[in-house]
């Protein structure tokens, strides 16, 4: 991949992005926009500096006309609506959906047309000569209309692959038409890269059409459509279609996430966007996520948690050294930064490097980092995996180096379940938990029912110590889950419970517990949450 890069530097050209997250990515399963999303998602699109937005479709829905009708003022990018050619038996100035978008608040506007004679003779059941009549009709009104006419071109390779003259003839009646983009569309998403490459580039040499004048839009297998998007590129297209995170129908889109910085630090593209704004992509990408209300992929490139993380301690000796041995970019470039990982592959230098992150200076020939190495990877082969939750190695160092202070005790708990009908005769699940805290000499006895028991322990501790340690009272629980180790063992496996807490900063830490029994397991990380907050928080144990 490198070689490719190398070979493929482009240092100056200037390449569009035009971002289709709120039309193509809205159309992903379990996602769903509000016009508040939207406005928000938007927002920060403009701030990166996108090309062009995508609002979506007017007339196709509610949330789309409200969208519209209320759409944010964009600064840097160009904000675009969607729609497809004219209807077989209508003109264009007599087509509603033309009317539609010509109608629409936005300054540009993206048709998508058919271009695969399969599509021309069963979807549409037309004269295939009548469907270059629907392209040049709709791109030039739109043109006249609105100043600015991008064409889609449905299912492109495929067609283009069966008939490549029809194909060829159905983007020249748009180009001729005045359309500002011609996108070569993958919408089926089985094309390989070296065919996107070579169709690319006969459709520039063979056919006509400049390259910048020509985008590519890969949907299906996110990671492909990435591949598929830097190979059109490399062939002259000077524009890419695709949504944050590779959001989308199917297997997804090409995600700009990904190609941003590649384009930008790889093949040394002007993307429109200044350096000083790329260390926003980790930023925006997490949000949105958040917006989903899913976990961030940790493994996404770039912008991943675990993009720049180093576990092997053979690694990590050397990123000390030079981080760019392990590291293709610096992690500071995309906004994201390095992780030094702990577990039982850890050696001296991930526990030196890791000790630096927590602002803790340790001579390399300090004993106790032996100490603290065997006893990380001891608690590893108990199933403490401390690289998804560096709270919780925090304080295990700093525990064993005597720098936490003794906050409060838990003394006892136990839960009780109850499964029964109410008065309605509806079923309903209720928890209630007990809890026996010492706080400095004093100890305290709390009762509080919950969502679930998990939920009620941290209701019944948090009535305990909220009153003595006020700083809790901002942080909540943001993330829960758990693996199973050992699954051969059935109902008698052991648990790892992860927690993710977060501040009203927006600050996020993890802490793990791990028991046979899940409740323990979960109480255990959610004693750690409490603490690594106090202590993070400079907060002085109670008397």
């Amino acid at each position: 991949m490198t070689q490719f890069f190398q070979a493929a530097a482009m240092t100056g050209e200037r390449i569009f992005l035009y971002d289709t997250t709120l039309r193509d990515g809205a159309q992903t399963q379990d996602v769903d926009f509000s016009v508040a999303d939207k406005i928000a998602i938007a927002r920060d699109l403009d701030r990166l500096g996108i090309d062009y937005v995508e609002g979506g479709w007017p007339g196709a829905n509610p949330t789309d006309d409200a969208f519209f009708a209320q759409a944010p003022e964009l600064k840097r990018s160009t904000f675009t609506a969607f729609g497809m050619t004219r209807r077989p038996g209508r003109s264009a100035a007599n087509d509603p959906q033309l009317a539609a978008l010509i109608q629409s608040t936005a300054r540009a506007v993206c048709i998508v047309g058919k271009t695969w004679d399969f599509h021309v003779d069963v979807a549409l059941a037309i004269p295939r000569e009548e469907n270059l009549e629907l392209i040049a009709d709709s791109v030039a009104a739109l043109k006249a209309a609105k100043g600015e006419a991008l064409f889609d071109a449905e299912h492109f390779f495929d067609g283009y692959k069966r008939n490549p003259a029809y194909a060829a003839s159905c983007i020249r009646a748009a180009f001729e038409a005045g359309a500002r983009w011609i996108v070569l569309c993958d919408t089926n998403g089985g094309t390989l890269p070296h065919e996107v490459e070579s169709i690319v580039r006969q459709v520039v040499e063979e056919h006509g059409i400049p390259g910048d004048r020509l985008g590519i839009h890969c949907h299906n297998d996110t990671e492909n459509a990435v591949a598929n998007s830097l190979a059109a590129v490399r062939a002259g297209a000077r524009m890419v279609q695709g949504t944050i995170n590779g959001l989308g129908e199917r297997c997804g889109n090409a995600n700009l996430v990904s190609l941003i910085p590649s384009l930008m630090l790889k093949m040394g593209c002007d993307v429109g966007i200044r350096p000083d704004d790329l260390p926003l992509l980790t930023e925006i990408s997490r949000k949105f996520d958040e917006r989903l209300n899913r976990a961030p992929n940790r493994h996404a490139a770039y912008v991943g948690a675990s993009a720049f993380a180093h576990k092997g301690g053979l690694h990590v000796s050397a990123v000390e050294k030079d981080p760019s041995s392990y590291e293709h970019v610096a992690p500071e470039a995309v906004g994201n930064r390095r992780q030094i990982v702990m577990s039982d592959q850890a050696g001296r230098s991930n526990v030196i490097a890791r000790l630096r992150e927590m602002g803790m200076a340790v001579d390399p020939k300090d004993e106790r980092l032996n100490r603290l190495l065997d006893l990380v990877k001891q608690r590893d082969t108990e199933g403490y995996a401390y690289d998804t939750a560096e709270a919780s190695f925090e304080l295990l160092v700093r525990r064993e180096l005597g720098e936490v202070p003794d906050y409060f005790t838990l003394k006892r708990f136990h839960v009780t379940d109850e499964r029964r009908y109410n008065a309605k005769g509806e079923l309903v699940v209720e928890s209630e938990a007990v809890v026996r805290v010492r706080i400095g000499g004093t100890e305290y006895h709390e009762v509080a029912a919950g969502n679930g028991p998990v939920n009620a322990l941290d209701t019944a501790m948090r009535k305990a110590l909220e009153p003595r340690y006020p700083a809790l009272g901002g942080v909540k629980l943001s993330d829960y889950r758990v693996r199973i180790l050992a699954a051969k063992d059935g109902t008698g496996a052991k648990p790892r419970v992860l927690i993710r807490s977060q501040n009203g900063d927006g600050a996020e830490w993890s802490t793990l517990g791990v028991s046979t029994n899940i409740i323990e397991a979960s109480m255990e990380a959610l004693v750690d949450s409490y603490a690594f907050t106090l202590f993070k928080g400079g907060v002085q144990p109670r008397g």
